[in-house]
Order: C-alpha cells, then structure tokens, then sequence
C-alpha cells in the first residue's frame, strides 16, 4: 500500500485465518522529512479491534481519554476507525504513551469468532 497523502509505503505480513487473522504493517516514509513520521518511534501506530466502537468511544473519553481529530469515520479498508492521540493534554490527560492506537470496528464474524472462543472458556 502506498499513499502520499499519508506519506506512507507500506507492506502487510498476514498471519492466521478467517477471523483470527492477524496483520502487521511495516511501514516507511515516502519521505521523511514530511509528517506523519512513521519511521520516528520503533512504535508507532498501533490497531485494535474493537467490538462497539461508538461504545467504546463514549466510554473512554468519559474516562479521560484524548482521540485524535476526525472523530469515528471510514478507514482506508473500509472498517470504521478513530484513533486515541499519542499524547494526552490538560482536558483529557490519557494519551497513547507516545503511539498512534488506531481503534476498528471489528467486523461481526470477528465479534462472533471471539465470543464464541470467550465462551468456551467462560
């Protein structure tokens, strides 16, 4: 994947199957000196899966947490998305230590996978 706008090159290693496929995404800078900064942090941006996500944003801004701008909207592989700022301030102090974490509306076989994996286990 590669997008200027994002300043990013991109490649994603995909491992498992069907809802427990898990990606990592090594990413680089299409050029460095531009921002975001992808290559700055040996962590840099991180996602989650997420079962509610209107649910989970409610709740944890309610906690104190700082979302980057933008709010919940489309992402790139067309799951909903927002992402926690790395960085907290005086109105809400809870940041992401410095990483970007990027929070997915998981999609419902996701959901389904896991609660039924939590269930055997419950």
């Amino acid at each position: 994947y590669r997008s200027d706008r994002e300043n990013v090159d991109e490649d994603i290693c995909a491992m498992g199957v069907g809802p427990f496929k898990v990606e990592v995404d090594l990413m680089q800078p299409m050029d460095p000196e531009k921002k975001p900064a992808v290559h700055a942090t040996p962590l840099n941006h991180v996602g989650l899966w997420i079962d509610n996500l209107p649910v989970a944003v409610e709740w944890l801004t309610s906690q104190g947490v700082r979302f980057a701008p933008g709010g919940i909207r489309k992402g790139a592989a067309g799951f909903d998305i927002c992402f926690i700022h790395p960085k907290g301030n005086e109105e809400l102090p809870i940041g992401g230590e410095g990483v970007l974490i990027e929070l997915v509306q998981a999609p419902h076989e996701v959901v389904k996978a896991f609660s039924a994996l939590a269930a055997q286990y419950a």
